[in-house]
């Protein structure tokens, strides 16, 4: 049996015998990685709404800086981060450096502008009536503003997916401002890269496999609540 192999049934039974380190390092991959996305989506969505509707001078620019911040890549955002954490830092008295909020702070650098940029491609590409109707109708901004995520859920979904899936599968910022602490900042692929540093190619292959396993469920959990969304809304519509 190979390291593969060897990695599936290494997997089955840190999963099965409650391995608490793995576990551990579980909750903490979902807990940063949840707020991170709590936060990201809640300054992301009014941003790409008013991004998507408004114009003013530069907006072009403005545009550009976020699809480049897509991309933005982990390690360089943690570096940034880790600067302004540090002792020497802005926010150094804080005490914030190798601490799940930091872990928290550099996956929201790299979710947001994922959740801004997608929004707004997703938004401009629904109907605007929606939001005019609404206002017309007595709505206030924050509600019509509502109803219109509600127009372009299916993109806001995947918005949301794209951002959960760089955040938990991120490593290099979460190294240099968690420290990968055992039992504090440990996460699933910080573990994972330990495991691979030390020769244990079969416990890495288990933990990426776990990883992959977590996310997959995720992402049908978040499909699913999308395509209730939708039959909700069509029905809705129909009344």
């Amino acid at each position: 049996m190979g390291d593969i192999g060897r990695g599936f049934v290494q997997a089955v039974r840190l999963i099965v015998s409650l391995d608490p380190g793995t576990y551990e390092a579980l909750g903490t991959s979902l807990r940063v990685t949840m707020s991170a996305l709590f936060w990201s989506a809640l300054a992301g969505f009014p941003l790409g709404i008013l991004l998507a509707f408004s114009h003013f001078r530069g907006k072009q620019g403005v545009m550009n800086v976020v699809y480049t911040l897509m991309g933005f890549p982990p390690v360089v955002a943690g570096l940034l981060v880790y600067l302004l954490l540090s002792r020497s830092g802005p926010l150094g008295p804080l005490g914030l450096l190798y601490t799940p909020t930091a872990m928290v702070i550099a996956q929201i650098t790299l979710a947001l502008p994922v959740i801004v940029g997608l929004s707004v491609l997703g938004l401009r590409g629904a109907d605007k009536g929606v939001f005019d109707l609404a206002l017309t109708l007595g709505a206030t901004r924050a509600q019509a503003s509502i109803a219109l995520l509600r127009e372009a859920r299916l993109a806001i979904l995947g918005a949301v997916i794209t951002a959960f899936g760089n955040a938990i599968s991120e490593v290099g910022a979460a190294m240099l401002v968690g420290g990968n602490i055992q039992g504090a900042t440990r996460t699933l692929t910080t573990a994972l890269v330990l495991e691979t540093r030390q020769g244990s190619f079969d416990r890495a292959i288990a933990l990426g496999i776990i990883l992959l396993l977590v996310s997959f469920l995720v992402n049908v959990v978040l499909s699913r609540l999308g395509e209730g969304t939708s039959e909700v809304g069509n029905v809705r519509h129909i009344n």
